[in-house]
C-alpha cells in the first residue's frame, strides 16, 4: 500500500501538511484555553476542510473553505439543541443527510459542505455535546479553519504549483434520472435502517451506524461501487479495532504518546485514501480508539460494539442500493467509459490541429481531463474485477476495458507530448491517421462532435515530429478497434 505510485510526491506532500495543518489547528485550540471537546471539534473540522474541499482551482478551494462555517455550524447549533429531543433529533439528521447528497449534484463544493454539514451533527453525537458548548465549538471550529488555511493557502500551498486536476462533473439526469438525487434517497433510507437498529444496540454509541452509512456513499455513484465500499469499511473498521486493542487501550489516554499516535493516523488517512478505502478506514478506526482514550471512555467492549454498528451501516447502505431507486453498475459503467472515450477523441483532435499549426490548440488540459476520467472509470469498475466477483467472464470483459483505455490514455498522452514540441510538424499522412481514429471511435461512441484534423494542404512528408505522432495515431487507432469486442458483447454486469 505505502509503495503505491505517488507521482511527485504529491500524496505525501498533502499527507504532512495535513498533520500540520490538524496539529496547528489543535494546538491553538488548546493554548486559547478551551476544552477537550473544543478542541476535538477543531481538530475534526481542520481535518474535514483539508480532506474534503476538491475545487480545482486555489481560489476557488479557498472559497469553499470560507463557506464550511456557514453551512457547519448553524447545523451544529441545531444538533445541540436537539440532544434531548430523540425523535426530533433523528428526524432532523435525516433532513441533513437528505440535503448533504444531494448538494453532490453541484461538483466539489457541494460535495463538501455537505459532508461538513453532516460531520457538524455527527459530532455533537460524538461528543454528546450541548447548548452550553456552542461557544466554545464555535470558537474552536473558526480557530481551526483559519488555522488549517493559513498552512493550505499561505505556508504550504502546494495546489498553487501543482493545480488538482479537474473533477468529472457529475453524471447528468433530470429528476430520479439524477445519481445525485436517487443517492440522496437511498444514504436517507440506509442511514433511517442505521439509526433505527443502531439504537437498539446501544443508546448512546448508535451514531456509528449512520456514519457509516453515510461514508459508503460517499465517491459513490452506482450499487456495485456501494457493496464494495461497505465491504472494504467493515475490513478496514475489523483491523483498525484489533490494532485498538493493542495500541489504543493500554496506553489509558496518556497525551503525549496519544497525540502522536493521531498524528500518525492523521498522515494514514491522507496517504492511503486514495488507494486504498480499507487502509483509510484502519486508521480512521485507530484515531477513533484514542480519542475515546483522550475521553477517558475506552475499553474493549466498546470497540467491540463500533464493530458491530459498523455492520449495522453496511447492512443498512447494502439494503438501500437493492431496493431504493437502484443505480445499476452497468449503467454508470457505461456512462463513464463513453464519456472518457469522448475525452479521448476531444484530446487528439486538439493535438492534431496543433499539430497542424493552429498555436491556440492546448492537448494539455484534455489529457488531464482524460487522467480524471479514466479515474473515474477505475472506480465504477471495480465491483466487476473484485476478486469477490463470481462472474468470471464479466471480470474478463472489464480487464480487457481498462487494460485498453489504458493504451488509449498512454498513446493520447504521448500525441500531446508531440504535439508540445515547437519542433514538430505534420504531413498528409497525419490526416488520413486522424481519420481512421475518427471511425473508430464512431463505430464505438456515434457521431463526434469535432473533426480531428482538416484538411491538408501540404505535401507529404517524413519529419521526426510527424512520425511520433502516426505512432501515436496507429497505436490509439488498435486500441479503438479492440474496444468494440468488450464494449458490444454481452453487458458487463446485469446488476
Amino acid at each position: 500500500m505505502f509503495m503505491a505510485p505517488d507521482p511527485g510526491l504529491f500524496r505525501l506532500r498533502v499527507s504532512l501538511r495535513a498533520v500540520l495543518g490538524i496539529g496547528l489547528a489543535v494546538a491553538l485550540s488548546e493554548l486559547a484555553g478551551l476544552s477537550l471537546s473544543a478542541s476535538i471539534t477543531g481538530g475534526l473540522a481542520a481535518l474535514l476542510a483539508l480532506f474534503t474541499v476538491g475545487d480545482t482551482t486555489v481560489r476557488g478551494q479557498a472559497l469553499t473553505t470560507a463557506l464550511l462555517p456557514v453551512a457547519g455550524l448553524p447545523v451544529l447549533a441545531l444538533a445541540t439543541a436537539l440532544h434531548g429531543m430523540p425523535p426530533l433529533r433523528d428526524a432532523t439528521w435525516l433532513a441533513v443527510i437528505f440535503c448533504g447528497v444531494y448538494a453532490r449534484r453541484w461538483g466539489p463544493r457541494g460535495h463538501a459542505l455537505g459532508i461538513f454539514a453532516f460531520m457538524m451533527f455527527f459530532t455533537t453525537q460524538f461528543l454528546h455535546a450541548v447548548p452550553g458548548q456552542l461557544p466554545q465549538l464555535y470558537a474552536a471550529v473558526a480557530l481551526s479553519l483559519a488555522a488549517s488555511s493559513g498552512v493550505r493557502f499561505g505556508a504550504w500551498c502546494i495546489e498553487r504549483r501543482t493545480p488538482l486536476p479537474a473533477a468529472p462533473a457529475p453524471l447528468d439526469g433530470r429528476g430520479l434520472a439524477r445519481p445525485a438525487t436517487r443517492q440522496a434517497f437511498q444514504a436517507t433510507a440506509a442511514c433511517a435502517f442505521a439509526l433505527s437498529v443502531g439504537q437498539s444496540l446501544s443508546h448512546d454509541r448508535w451514531y456509528w451506524a449512520v456514519g457509516t452509512a453515510w461514508w459508503i456513499f460517499v465517491n459513490t455513484a452506482s450499487r456495485g461501487e456501494t457493496l464494495i465500499r461497505g465491504f472494504r469499511r467493515v475490513v478496514g473498521t475489523l483491523t483498525g479495532i484489533v490494532a485498538g486493542l493493542l495500541i489504543a487501550v493500554p496506553l489509558h489516554g496518556a497525551p503525549v504518546p496519544t497525540a502522536a499516535l493521531v498524528a500518525v493516523c492523521v498522515f494514514g488517512i491522507f496517504y492511503t485514501a486514495a488507494p486504498s478505502y480499507s487502509w483509510m478506514m484502519f486508521f480512521v478506526t485507530v484515531m477513533a480508539g484514542l480519542l475515546y482514550g483522550l475521553l477517558g471512555v475506552l475499553h474493549p467492549g466498546l470497540l467491540g460494539l463500533r464493530l458491530a454498528e459498523t455492520g449495522v451501516g453496511a447492512l443498512g447502505a447494502a439494503l438501500a442500493v437493492a431496493l431504493i431507486l437502484p443505480i445499476t453498475t452497468h449503467t454508470v459503467t457505461d456512462r463513464w467509459v463513453e464519456r472518457a472515450l469522448h475525452a479521448v477523441h476531444g484530446c487528439t483532435a486538439t493535438a492534431a490541429r496543433r499539430l497542424a499549426g493552429d498555436a491556440h490548440a492546448d492537448p494539455a488540459p484534455r489529457a488531464a481531463e482524460l487522467e480524471a476520467l479514466l479515474g473515474r472509470v477505475r472506480m465504477a469498475l471495480a465491483p466487476l474485477v473484485h476478486p469477490l466477483n463470481p462472474v468470471r467472464a464479466r471480470k474478463a470483459r472489464a480487464r480487457q476495458i481498462l487494460t485498453l483505455l489504458d493504451d488509449c490514455a498512454r498513446e493520447v498522452r504521448g500525441l500531446a507530448a508531440v504535439a508540445a514540441d515547437p519542433d514538430a510538424s505534420h504531413d498528409a499522412r497525419l490526416t488520413a491517421a486522424c481519420r481512421r481514429v475518427e471511425t473508430a471511435m464512431e463505430s464505438l461512441v456515434g457521431a463526434v462532435p469535432e473533426r480531428a484534423l482538416a484538411a491538408h494542404h501540404g505535401a507529404p512528408g517524413h519529419h521526426p515530429g510527424a512520425e511520433q505522432a502516426l505512432a501515436h495515431l496507429h497505436g490509439l487507432e488498435r486500441a479503438l478497434v479492440a474496444l468494440a469486442t468488450p464494449l458490444r458483447g454481452s453487458r458487463l454486469m446485469g446488476a
